[in-house]
């Protein structure tokens, strides 16, 4: 197992990553979580880690982004009980757009719907990107760092 984890670990990390930040509901966090713990273990290196981390969430965030800005809308549309929550979005998305971004790193159920609901109320790409970032990578250095000293512990 321990070889799996040294050769693989890191591809494993940056796909779970990916995919919940484009949407998917898997758990983005608790890999990163395991790979800090992991990494103060010897079998990872916490810069990888975190780099992967940061790279996996900013890459996940912007598919879902344009996949909301694409598609999303149009489904939106289709199913009245989320129609309805639409024009609040677009109100709050013009107002608070980059910080709910940036935090939307930090909360579970916003880490997964974030990206998508930034691109369907038509958020400017450059500002979503900027504040994507900087989430993306205060969260993996965060969570990883936290995670790599309580494993030292």
């Amino acid at each position: 197992m321990t070889h799996l984890v040294n050769h693989y670990g890191l591809i494993f990390l940056f796909a779970i990553v990916t995919a919940e930040s484009a949407g998917v509901w898997v758990p983005g966090e608790t890999a990163l979580v395991t790979a800090g713990v992991l990494a103060s273990r010897g079998h990872l290196t916490i810069e990888w880690v975190i780099v992967v981390a940061a790279a996996g969430a900013i890459i996940g965030d912007n598919i879902g982004y344009w996949i909301g800005r694409t598609g999303g809308r149009r489904l939106a549309e289709k199913l009245p009980w989320l129609a309805r929550f639409l024009p609040r979005a677009e109100r709050f998305f013009k107002r608070h757009g980059g910080k709910a971004v940036f935090f939307a790193r930090f909360l579970a159920g916003l880490r997964v719907t974030g990206a998508w609901m930034a691109g369907i109320s038509r958020m400017h790409w450059a500002t979503f990107l900027a504040w994507n970032a900087a989430g993306g990578i205060v969260w993996a250095t965060g969570i990883g760092l936290i995670a790599y000293f309580f494993g030292k512990a």
